[in-house]
């Protein structure tokens, strides 16, 4: 069926449950997906690997300041929130329908109150990005989707973590091609890399938090950090 005019697009929610194999703790969280191949607001490989990464951390989350950046439909700020952080999710500023699927995914789980949304656009140091408070932790999953904004979330991530010492950007990535890299961007902007094994977090299956994703895709688990000597208060 065509999606006309201002008429919403139709949006279906789709639950995910993170287990932990040692205890009988869980976690389950509800995602509203949009059901139209325009918007592209559905959940992806990599967002189920990184929130299987919050989850197994979710102890050293309590009372954490978290910024997710292209949140789109927001399952690993939302799982973030759920384990005890002070979220905030953001997407970009012409992306309003974004902004409202974050706040539709909030409303689900019971955290309209407790998460903020904020616009912000990769590559702009803007007053939104100035006036964000101090932060812990930055998420992305599949934000390096186009090699041609890989300079301008590395240039954001930069000036996050440049403003907040001790700061970490843990970020998810499906590996499309072999010749792309962000290796000459990252030294561009002094920042270290870690690769994050799967296995290490219980992520290296085909199907996690009870859905069929990541599925055959080759996800990757990256760390990224500003080199010490270049943090400022």
């Amino acid at each position: 069926m065509e999606h006309r005019g201002a008429e919403p697009p139709s949006t279906a929610c789709k639950v995910f449950t993170f287990k932990d194999k040692t205890s009988p703790a869980s976690l389950s969280v509800s995602i509203p997906e949009v059901l139209h191949p325009h918007y592209g607001m559905y959940v992806w490989p990599c967002a189920v690997v990184l929130a299987q990464y919050l989850w197994t951390h979710r102890e050293a989350l309590g009372g954490q300041a978290v910024l997710e950046l292209g949140a789109g439909v927001s399952l690993p700020g939302v799982v973030a929130a759920r384990c005890g952080a002070k979220v905030i999710l953001s997407d970009g500023a012409a992306a309003s329908l974004c902004l409202e699927n974050c706040r539709r995914s909030c409303e689900a789980n019971g955290l309209l109150r407790a998460v903020g949304v904020v616009s912000l656009t990769w590559g702009e140091v803007s007053p939104e990005l100035l006036l964000l408070p101090r932060l812990d932790v930055i998420l992305g999953s599949d934000v390096f989707y186009e090699p041609r904004d890989f300079q301008d979330v590395l240039l954001t991530a930069a000036v996050l973590l440049r403003r907040n010492p001790g700061a970490q950007f843990w970020t998810t990535y499906q590996e499309r091609s072999a010749d792309w890299s962000i290796e000459a961007l990252l030294h561009r902007w002094k920042l270290n890399c870690v690769d994050v094994p799967l296995e290490a977090f219980d992520a290296d299956e085909a199907e996690l938090a009870g859905s069929t994703l990541p599925g055959n895709h080759s996800v990757i688990m990256m760390i990224i950090t500003m080199e010490t000597e270049d943090a400022v208060p």
